[in-house]
């Protein structure tokens, strides 16, 4: 799945649009590497999303294309904030 899609099924952040756009301005890492919008993202992977407030880092436990709001945190499980 991509990265963008990810990050908003998993309701990490709101919107695709929102998730494109940090993965275009190098705020996403895929195993530490900055990575684009179109990045696959795989089960075990970790994840750095980062804010102008710190960085948001996390390993992707599931890849489902729909969730209900109350599983999405399923999906990944938080190692840092």
């Amino acid at each position: 799945m991509r990265i963008d899609k990810f990050l908003k099924v998993s309701r990490i952040l709101k919107r695709r649009s929102v998730a494109k756009e940090a993965a275009d301005g190098n705020r996403v890492k895929i195993n530490g590497r900055s990575v684009k919008p179109s990045a696959t993202v795989k089960v075990g992977d970790v994840v750095d999303l980062g804010f102008n407030s710190g960085t948001l880092t996390f390993k992707v436990l599931a890849i489902k294309e729909t969730v209900r709001k109350e599983e999405a945190d399923s999906l990944y499980e938080i190692i840092t904030e």
